[in-house]
């Protein structure tokens, strides 16, 4: 792995649960690891829940917009963490791959995103902690 490790969060439309995980690692690691988040088929907008969930827990997505998926953002990341995509993802020999099974956050309210959010933290935190 390299210095200053790459990784990619992946879901389906990059407007929820790829964006809270990027949100929280750029939030906790700083400098420290460079935070890519990308959709196989993105939407128009962050999901708006997924912005309310975060602002509470002190941290603004409103600016962020969905990316496509590409290869080469697979190609430079160390780690990939997907959620939801099944085989959109490109496989790189060396790449580290997780998959972690979340509730997707389009269509539910507030108090049943908060335990998504919440989750993610624990689980960026754990990947921040191997990582570092």
């Amino acid at each position: 792995m390299r210095e200053t490790p790459t990784v990619l969060f992946v879901c389906v439309h990059n407007a929820g649960r790829s964006q809270m995980a990027a949100a929280y690692l750029r939030e906790l690691a700083g400098e420290r690891v460079r935070v890519l988040s990308a959709g196989s088929e993105p939407a128009d907008r962050i999901n708006p829940v997924a912005v309310a969930a975060m602002t509470e827990d002190g941290i603004d997505i409103t600016e962020n917009t969905p990316q496509i998926l590409t290869t080469d953002d697979v190609r430079v990341s160390d780690v990939v963490i997907t959620m939801g995509c099944g085989d959109a993802c490109p496989i790189f020999p060396g790449t580290r791959y997780e998959d972690w099974q979340l509730d997707d956050p389009a269509g539910l309210d507030l108090p049943a995103v908060r335990p998504i959010r919440d989750d993610i933290k624990l689980r960026v935190t754990a990947l921040l902690d191997d990582l570092i």
